[in-house]
């Protein structure tokens, strides 16, 4: 049986209250206006999404990266292919919960993927240790001002 390593999303306090505030301000002008209806629909895509962000995870099995939102297999590729890892910020959609984020470049540079692990370093070690090739830079700054790094 191979070996199979889980790395939960890293989830951004940021991007969680960002997606609150939209959904609150507008329940709260449905609930005024007293539109149960609408209310409840709007609450149940605001528990849809918060029940994807929860469950993103990133599998290491054998020689291949999958993306799983849940139980569900969203994206796989093998890890021979990979590059490099480098720190990104970008804002593009992504299975991702938090805006720190890896960028993962394949080799017909094509491709990349945005994905947050929430264990990083133990992440990137896991992957070089199947493909020592890949090129890594990921800094860990912190900082009180790092916004994008407030994550759980």
């Amino acid at each position: 049986m191979e070996k199979r390593n889980i790395f939960r999303s890293r989830i951004s306090v940021l991007l969680i209250v960002f997606i609150l505030t939209i959904f609150l301000f507008a329940l709260i002008l449905l609930v005024q206006d007293k539109r149960c209806q609408e209310t409840y629909i709007l609450g149940g895509i605001l528990l849809f999404v918060m029940l994807l962000l929860t469950g993103i995870r990133y599998v290491i099995s054998g020689d291949k990266l999958f993306v799983k939102i849940w139980f569900i297999p969203c994206a796989s590729a093998e890890i021979s292919k990979i590059t490099s890892v480098e720190r990104s910020y970008n804002p593009l959609s992504s299975p991702t919960a938090s805006l720190k984020r890896l960028r993962i470049d394949f080799m017909n540079k094509k491709s990349f993927w945005l994905i947050s692990p929430a264990q990083e370093q133990k992440f990137i070690e896991e992957l070089k240790a199947i493909n020592p090739s890949i090129h890594t830079n990921a800094p860990n700054r912190k900082g009180t001002w790092r916004i994008q790094d407030w994550d759980i």
